[in-house]
């Protein structure tokens, strides 16, 4: 069993106001889960943190019942179910990203669906599993409204996240690793990997170093601390202040982890 370090933080609303996270973190016998809610400006739609709940809750119950499955099925499974027991409809719904590692005997697998990444240290060098089309399409000027984000999502000229929509799972980023492989994985909300992405603050080699020896928490501070100095987003544009945070440190090599709970 790997060394799991987690560390969470609630960032605001859009309009600037503190409120309750909208990511979700949940560890299982054998993987762990990020979800990531989309904050929603419908407010006749149920919040992103809602929605991320619900599917994070299906997922877990999955895997528990079927630790080996292919993660895109069961993914795609646990879309369709919430999305009937809620009467959720594509594009009038809320949305969420999803991060998953699950570690079998002999390998170690990744899903990505949207902007949460998962980083992969070991034999192989550092390999950053990212979904990165919501990103190219915001550099490109083409989510300005809801409008345009509702029309971007899950389309094949836009982007894929979890919604009212099973077939997004089938265009999740995957990859699986050998386990003799596997040195450490990191998953990221998006609050907290702008920090190597747009803020560069480090890399994600230094991002792990960090985690390894003062705890996943001293990464989410030196993200605040820089927004904390852009209070305006005058350096780095972005729609909120501070974004919702999720950290978690999947150590395959026990026994060298430092400042950790």
């Amino acid at each position: 069993m790997p060394e799991i370090a987690i560390a969470e933080r609630a960032g605001v609303g859009a309009d600037g106001h503190p409120r309750p996270t909208e990511d979700h973190v949940v560890v299982l016998d054998n993987a762990v889960l990020v979800l990531d809610g989309a904050t929603s400006s419908d407010p006749a739609q149920p919040p992103g943190g809602w929605y991320a709940e619900r599917l994070a809750r299906r997922l877990a119950d999955d895997l528990r019942a079927a630790p080996e499955a292919d993660l895109t099925e069961v993914l795609t499974s646990a879309i369709a179910a919430v999305t009937a027991e809620h009467r959720l409809r594509p594009q009038c719904s809320p949305s969420s990203t999803v991060a998953a590692v699950r570690w079998l005997e002999d390998r170690v697998d990744a899903l990505v669906l949207a902007d949460s990444p998962v980083v992969g240290f070991g034999g192989f060098g550092i390999d950053v599993v990212s979904d990165d089309r919501l990103a190219r399409l915001r550099r490109r000027g083409m989510l300005q409204t809801g409008a345009d984000v509702r029309r971007r999502r899950n389309a094949h000229d836009g982007f894929w996240v979890a919604e009212a929509d099973p077939g997004a799972a089938a265009h999740s980023v995957r990859r699986s690793w050998p386990r003799a492989d596997v040195d450490a994985v990191l998953l990221a909300s998006d609050g907290v990997s702008i920090g190597v992405d747009q803020y560069q603050l480090f890399d994600w080699r230094e991002v792990l170093a960090v985690t390894r020896a003062d705890g996943p928490d001293a990464v989410l501070d030196a993200v605040r601390t820089a927004e904390k100095q852009d209070p305006d987003g005058e350096r780095w544009p972005r729609p909120k202040r501070h974004d919702d945070q999720a950290l978690v440190l999947v150590d395959f090599n026990q026994g060298v982890i430092q400042g950790l709970p």
